[in-house]
């Protein structure tokens, strides 16, 4: 059975699938870059893991104390600061923010640059060219209220996060670590109601020293040290929580929020791990839920300042580490990473850890060179490649963000949103010159023309 769309007339120079953390900076970056731009969002907002994952706040991503990631990073956080929904600490982190400010900018700057985007949209099918190598993405059919339809562009970039354009469109891909078996999902949270300066002071008669109540950071992880254990332990046998919800949990606060904490957790349960797989994420959702109300009544109970607290946001969307990763023109390893590789077509630096959130407990991060690689200096850094975003077998697609052609470990170290934002910073200004000058042969973009371009505007390659 074949379902029927309705093909539209419009035609535009990028379509963007997918208005996540890097997908709304690509459509941001092509829009400004004078392409004709459309982002398809499933959701009602743009932003993804940083607004509807409700992941707060950008990790630091730095080298010899200064940011790596900037452009229209650097713009967003600035826009972010002047509303109030932005913050500097005492120690000069600027990556505090406020994820329901953040949808508010975003969407401003895509529509101050003339860019279009369609929500509550989700991607069908790709529809492909025949027989000539590689092939092209001619249209992609998408659904929403209105029904199958199918969207031409020149250029499409696939910012799904779990690479979903690209592997309809028959490109290979990798997915988990050898066995399998992907990073551990989270459902973020916040408690309103948090008399934070009883908490903080809480914390900091507890081992947890904190800067200030307006920049809290608190957490605790079995086994490694934290001065909350004896709490958690007691919460376990009392039966408030489970064991498993001492895998992990991290709090912070929110710039814009007073009286309210966000939550890097709950861990989804280890047999729940594929973001990609429909049932183990509707799953997921309902785990998370549940183990929200256990932290929650444990923070009640425990936690000094959150007597009377309340849920105040549980994040529409699962938190996603990783899923499918694209088979690109390049594939970035642990070894470029440990080594600070360096590429001729670098689109983007890095210095965040290899991060791996296993299900499986007790994996080892790195390996026999943990702590003595190049890396680990402070003014180190890697970089990342363009032929990492370029997938093979299409001619004109690009894919940005966590889902770019790396190893599991490596895209651990990269798939951080500040990353994200300069990958996808940079495949948008490629996709407008792809569609403009090259047919929409996104392999024929003169890479010292695009890093020239990225540093122009602010950019660190």
């Amino acid at each position: 059975m074949t379902l029927p769309y309705q093909h539209l007339p419009q035609t535009w120079d990028v379509i963007v699938a997918g208005g996540g953390t890097a997908g709304a900076i690509a459509g941001i970056a092509a829009a400004r870059a004078g392409a004709r731009v459309l982002v398809i969002e499933a959701l009602g907002s743009l932003g993804g893991t940083g607004t509807n994952a409700w992941v707060t706040p950008l990790m630091r991503n730095v080298s010899a104390g200064e940011n790596l990631n900037r452009g229209l990073t650097d713009e967003l956080k600035a826009r972010m600061l002047a509303r109030g929904d932005g913050a500097v600490d005492p120690n000069g982190n600027d990556n505090w923010f406020n994820p329901e400010g953040m949808k508010f900018v975003l969407e401003q700057m895509l529509l101050e640059a003339g860019g279009e985007v369609l929500y509550h949209t989700h991607i069908v099918q790709p529809l492909l060219t025949k027989g000539e190598k590689p092939r092209q993405i001619e249209a992609l059919v998408i659904h929403n209220k209105g029904g199958l339809q199918a969207l031409s562009a020149a250029v499409f970039i696939d910012a799904t996060g779990d690479a979903d354009l690209a592997t309809r469109a028959g490109v290979p891909f990798h997915a988990g670590d050898e066995d399998g078996i992907h990073q551990a999902m989270s459902l973020r949270f916040t408690l309103a109601g948090v008399d934070t300066a009883r908490l903080c002071a809480f914390l900091n008669s507890n081992g947890q020293g904190q800067t200030g109540e307006n920049f809290m950071h608190f957490w605790m992880v079995w086994g490694k040290n934290s001065t909350l254990e004896p709490l958690f332990r007691q919460a376990v046998a009392g039966g408030v929580l489970l064991e498993r919800d001492g895998d992990y949990f991290q709090g912070f606060s929110i710039p814009g929020r007073p009286g309210e904490i966000s939550f890097n957790c709950p861990r989804i349960r280890a047999d729940l791990h594929d973001g990609a797989d429909p049932w183990q994420l509707s799953a997921a959702q309902v785990d998370g839920r549940e183990a929200i109300d256990r932290l929650t009544a444990f923070c009640r109970a425990y936690l000094s300042g959150c007597e009377t607290a309340f849920i105040g946001v549980v994040a529409p969307m699962v938190g996603v580490r990783e899923s499918r990763r694209i088979v690109g023109e390049y594939t970035l390893t642990l070894a470029d990473i440990l080594d600070c590789a360096r590429f001729p077509d670098s689109i983007c630096r890095n210095h965040y850890p290899v991060d791996i959130h296993s299900v499986k407990g007790g994996a080892k991060l790195l390996h026999e060179r943990d702590g003595t690689a190049p890396y680990f200096a402070k003014d180190a850094y890697h970089e990342i490649p363009y032929r990492a975003i370029v997938p093979v077998g299409i001619s004109n697609l690009l894919v940005p963000g966590r889902a770019a052609s790396s190893s599991f470990e490596a895209q651990s170290a990269i798939r951080v949103q500040q990353n994200c934002h300069s990958m996808g910073e940079a495949a948008g200004i490629a996709a407008a010159w792809a569609a403009r000058e090259h047919g929409g042969a996104v392999r024929g973009v003169k890479i010292d023309a695009l890093q020239a371009e990225l540093r122009r505007l602010g950019g660190n390659v």
